[in-house]
């Protein structure tokens, strides 16, 4: 169905009032416009499942085709270059290097918990922090946006491997329980897919 255009339902429905006819811009909003309670589902997730979907698309921002960083790489830039590279433990920005907005991959519901989105693996896309923040509770369609495809873990891993080799050789960074989660996370994973 093609619906009129968003702000001329509101502006007839603003003349209707005017002109006395209260239920006839109920009606016109009603039909044309029409507010779409939603139900409130339950959300979450653990590193485990955070790092499959991440994995499962590429470590690829799905909004923007850009390449993202697994969050243990950054982590083991910020515990070893903390001066360059530094890390809030409380996120805030000021003490925390812009690229874990820009780099660091997160979760987003395609189509928003808020606007009646399932929380299902199937509605999560990897996006960056950035852009998780600019998308909110908007759709795609109502942004302008594209989904990108998936990237292969096989060709951009997110530098998982490569975390992976400077935590071989320097097991005392998983002292960092925040390091420790992800990399928990990417050894179960990796131990599954075998």
């Amino acid at each position: 169905m093609n619906r009129p255009d968003k702000v001329s339902v509101l502006e007839k429905a603003l003349a209707d009032i005017a002109r006395g006819e209260v239920e006839s811009a109920s009606t016109r909003i009603s039909t044309d416009y029409p507010f779409e309670p939603v139900v409130r589902q339950k959300r979450g997730w653990t590193h485990r499942r955070a790092l499959s979907i991440f994995r499962r698309d590429g470590f690829i921002d799905r909004y923007s085709g850009e390449r993202l960083v697994y969050p243990g790489a950054l982590r083991v830039l910020s515990l070893l270059a903390e001066a360059a590279f530094p890390m809030h433990r409380n996120w805030k920005m000021s003490e925390t290097h812009i690229a874990y907005w820009e780099c660091f991959p997160t979760l987003d519901h395609l189509l928003p918990i808020a606007r009646g989105g399932a929380d299902t693996d199937k509605n999560l896309m990897t996006t960056s922090m950035l852009r998780n923040g600019a998308k909110s509770n908007w759709t795609l369609d109502e942004l302008g946006w594209k989904l990108h495809p998936a990237g292969d873990v096989r060709d951009w891993d997110g530098l998982m491997r490569a975390a992976a080799a400077v935590i071989v050789e320097r097991p005392e960074l998983l002292k960092d329980k925040y390091l420790r989660n992800w990399h928990d996370a990417a050894e179960y994973l990796s131990q599954s897919l075998r």
